[in-house]
């Protein structure tokens, strides 16, 4: 069964209780033959009994629009399964909207807009090890292994800074390091005047660090950088937009804790190209390239015109960028 059908499988059942005039619901499972649905396994895991038929129920607050989802033992197992793994779909179980609050107050206690573009360097850096074909890397916290990697100079101040928030965050409950550093990133570009972007919470983190190799080079050119972002699952358009973040910092693309879409604007005038010994140092080879490609030039030029377009566009490819490669877990 391929995974986009597994996935309609319970989109269906979401759909069908969403359906109903109210947003609060809950979920029962009927045994038509009154058998216990889970029977340990071992101390740890559970395993499904045989059964011939399960029945979901989802039940709205509106007592006319019950619905009764029948599904055969196979499809039940599935949507299991499913249901674990994109349980941060479900509405909030309570946690979630607690803890969510305190991680925004405690992270911008210590992210000030001089740090904002550290930390979201770190968020690019944690997610972009994802490997689409093995489903490899992504974000789970192993930047805190890979931090002696050349490419991660300079991370390790961003993670300190990090880490007394999370503390305070812990104590009251224990939120994993992927899902720390993805809220600092939104929070770091709210800071800096950019968009507001929601996060999800639930990732687990990795016990060991992501394959080496992994992030795309600052040396690509615009063909080799369509190439390295098709194998992460993100499109020319996202590229693009993604490359935006490097609005903050010292890159040179104007003011260095404003996120705006001056990036797009400076990039159009190729400053490095100027015999002025600063401009020659604005942004990277792989930021020049995007104006040398076609396909990347005519999102540039779109995003330099239409900041309100960038702002939506980043919002969307971050939201990508941070789920991409998660692991989840039921706050």
């Amino acid at each position: 069964m391929t995974t986009t059908t597994t996935t309609s499988l319970l989109e269906t059942s979401l759909l069908r209780c969403y359906s109903s005039s109210s947003f609060k619901f809950k979920w029962k499972f009927d045994s038509l033959a009154k058998t216990r649905l889970f029977s340990p396994a071992n101390s740890n895991n559970y395993d499904v009994r045989s059964l011939r038929a399960w029945r979901i129920r989802c039940v709205s607050d509106d007592p006319g629009s019950r619905l009764v989802f029948v599904s055969s033992r196979r499809k039940m197992v599935v949507l299991l399964s499913t249901a674990q793994l994109l349980s941060h779909l479900l509405p909030s179980n309570g946690k979630a909207a607690d803890i969510y609050p305190l991680m925004q107050n405690e992270i911008r206690k210590v992210v000030t807009k001089g740090k904002a573009a550290g930390v979201l360097r770190l968020v690019f850096h944690d997610a972009g090890t994802f490997e689409l074909d093995d489903n490899s890397g992504g974000i789970n916290g192993s930047i805190a292994y890979e931090l002696e990697r050349p490419e991660n100079t300079g991370l390790k101040k961003s993670l300190k800074v990090l880490g007394k928030a999370k503390i305070n965050v812990d104590a009251i409950q224990p939120v994993s390091w992927a899902d720390m550093i993805s809220v600092a990133g939104s929070e770091a570009v709210s800071i800096c005047g950019g968009p507001t972007i929601p996060v999800v919470l639930g990732r687990l983190d990795s016990m060991q660090p992501d394959p080496e190799g992994k992030m795309p080079p600052e040396t690509l050119n615009a063909s080799g950088l369509k190439e390295c972002f098709k194998r992460k699952g993100f499109s020319i358009q996202e590229l693009v937009a993604l490359s935006g973040a490097h609005t903050l910092g010292s890159k040179g693309f104007g003011d260095p804790t404003a996120f705006d879409n001056a990036y797009y604007k400076i990039l159009l005038t190729k400053p490095w190209k100027s015999t002025s010994k600063m401009t020659s140092m604005v942004g990277l080879p792989s930021d020049h390239a995007l104006v040398e490609d076609d396909e990347c030039l005519r999102w540039v030029k779109r995003y330099a015109e239409d900041q309100d377009k960038f702002f939506k566009d980043f919002t969307n490819a971050y939201i990508k960028l941070v789920n991409s490669g998660a692991k989840w877990k039921m706050l």
